[in-house]
Parts: structure tokens; C-alpha cells; sequence
């Protein structure tokens, strides 16, 4: 019996492609701002990890005759409205404001991985019945979803958090179906058909696999877009609630602060979120202009 000899289903980069590769793998090719954003990021996730059991005091611990007190001994920032250190409280708050936008990421991927595929693989009708469907669904703005969901469920990260992760689903279904169907009419896998392997296994173990740049690249900007909409939702008390930390519930709180002249709250949990969505808009931008080549 002869048997089919399968071409190579790896990604083959162009010239273009492979200018640029050195620095840390997985990074090369996005520059020296890709790896700094990727070193930013990285900080930012260790502080989200053991920020709590490092912090130098109890972020919840207050002390109302400190309230609105500056630099003092080693409270290097000072004190918040009820007299918590708010060094503490950026540490501690880390988690929930990365971890939050991180849950939203890996739901919202996934679901639009496989709507992506699964579109792309069957075709006919059932992708023109998906299609409609996430075009539906993408026309609710994801903000108002979260907020709907943490009004009619109930405030916190939990429904916030899927309600976004569902909303920004259409948009990773839209961009990854194109790259689906580009794969599904390649040579490979119709020989891996011929070959007799499954659907699922074709799809799982090749298709999703070429995918991957690509996925990692829109989850890094997806991040940026979940950290943004979390925090919105927090400062308008519908998140994380007081007197949890949270950068978003910081930048609200500390809004008492900002008009009787003591900004510090609002200011340094602001430029958390800001260097964090810069970081990782940035080596997002980067890694996709990389798999653009790759898949070229």
C-alpha cells in the first residue's frame, strides 16, 4: 500500500521574517521596545504573584490620624483616606488588576479559537449562522455588557469579567477565522485527510498550532483593552469592591484626595495601569507585525 508523504506543516518565515532574530526566544524580532515591554510586564506579573506577602504593611490595616499624610519613615508614598499605606495597597492590588484582565484573555481565546476553527473547518451554513451570531453579539459594546452583567448578577470581578471575556470573543473569532481559512486550504492538511487522521486531530494538533503567533499576539493586545475595561468598571464601583486593593477602586478612591491636594493615590495607581497597557499594547503591536511576516 503506498503511502502519501506529507508536506511540512510548519510556518516557513520569509527573508523579512528572519531579520532581526536576535534577542530571547519568543521575542526575536520585536526589537529592544518589545523586550522591554516583555521586562515590564514581567515585573508587573511577580508583583501581581507575591505582592501581597511582600508588601511592607497590612494593605487593609487603616489608620484615620495618617489620612492624607505624605512620605513618612518608610511609607515611601504615603498614606491613602483612611490611612493605609499605599505602597502596600499597589502591591496587593496588583493581582486583582492582572489577573482579572488575564482570566478575561484566556476565555475570550479560547472561545474564539474554537468558533474560529471550527467555522473554518465546516463552512456552509454553520459558518454563515456563527457569522451572523458573533456579529450580533459584536455590537454590543463589551464595557456596557460588563457593566449590565455586574448590575443584574451582581457587583465584582467574577461577572465583569466573563461578561467581557464574551464580548471581546466576536473580535478574536473575526480576526483568527481569516488566518483558519488561509491554513484549511493549504496543502498539508489535505494530506493529512488523505492520511485518514481525524477532523479534531488535524485541527488540535496542525491547524491551532500555525495559529499560534497569531494568538498570542492579539491576546497580548486584548490585555491592554481587559485592563482598561476592568479598571473603568471598578472605578465606577461595579468590580472589585472597597476596601478590596485594586488599582481601578484606587484611582476611584482616591478621587477625595485629588481635590483636597493629595493626588498620590489616584495618580500612582494610574500610572500602574498606564505603563502596564502601554507595555503590552506595544509588544502586542510587535508581536503581530511578526507573525504577519512569519505567515506571509
Amino acid at each position: 500500500m503506498s503511502t502519501v508523504e506529507l508536506p511540512d506543516a510548519r510556518v516557513t518565515s520569509s527573508p523579512a521574517a528572519r531579520a532581526g532574530r536576535r534577542g530571547l526566544p519568543g521575542l526575536r524580532g520585536t526589537g529592544i521596545v518589545g523586550h522591554l515591554s516583555a521586562a515590564v510586564l514581567v515585573v508587573a506579573g511577580l508583583v501581581a504573584i507575591v505582592g501581597r506577602a511582600v508588601a511592607p504593611y497590612d494593605p487593609d490595616l487603616t489608620n484615620l490620624k495618617f489620612a492624607f499624610v505624605g512620605a513618612y519613615q518608610d511609607h515611601y508614598l504615603g498614606f491613602d483616606s483612611q490611612g493605609r499605606d499605599l505602597m502596600s495597597r499597589l502591591l496587593a492590588g496588583a493581582r486583582t488588576s492582572l489577573f482579572g484582565p488575564l482570566a478575561v484573555v484566556v476565555i475570550s481565546m479560547l472561545l474564539g479559537t474554537a468558533l474560529a476553527i471550527a467555522t473554518a473547518w465546516k463552512g456552509g451554513r454553520f459558518d454563515t449562522f456563527v457569522s451572523a451570531a458573533l456579529d450580533v453579539l459584536f455590537a454590543f459594546p463589551a464595557i456596557v455588557l460588563a457593566i449590565l452583567a455586574s448590575v443584574v448578577i451582581e457587583p465584582g470581578l467574577k461577572a465583569a469579567s466573563i461578561a467581557l471575556a464574551i464580548a471581546y470573543t466576536p473580535y478574536i473569532a473575526r480576526v483568527l477565522r481569516s488566518a483558519a481559512l488561509r491554513e484549511r486550504s493549504r496543502d498539508y492538511v489535505a494530506a493529512l485527510e488523505v492520511q485518514g487522521l481525524r477532523a479534531w486531530v488535524i485541527c488540535v494538533r496542525h491547524l491551532a498550532r500555525n495559529l499560534v503567533p497569531l494568538i498570542v499576539a492579539q491576546g497580548a493586545i486584548l490585555f491592554g483593552y481587559a485592563m482598561v475595561d476592568l479598571a473603568a468598571i471598578s472605578f465606577l464601583g461595579l468590580g472589585v469592591q472597597v476596601p478590596q486593593a485594586d488599582w481601578g477602586v484606587m484611582v476611584s478612591t482616591g478621587q477625595s484626595g485629588v481635590l483636597q491636594g493629595y493626588p498620590m493615590e489616584s495618580l500612582s495607581a494610574g500610572l500602574c495601569i498606564v505603563a502596564v497597557v502601554i507595555a503590552v499594547n506595544l509588544l502586542g503591536e510587535r508581536l503581530t507585525d511578526r507573525s504577519n511576516l512569519v505567515t506571509r
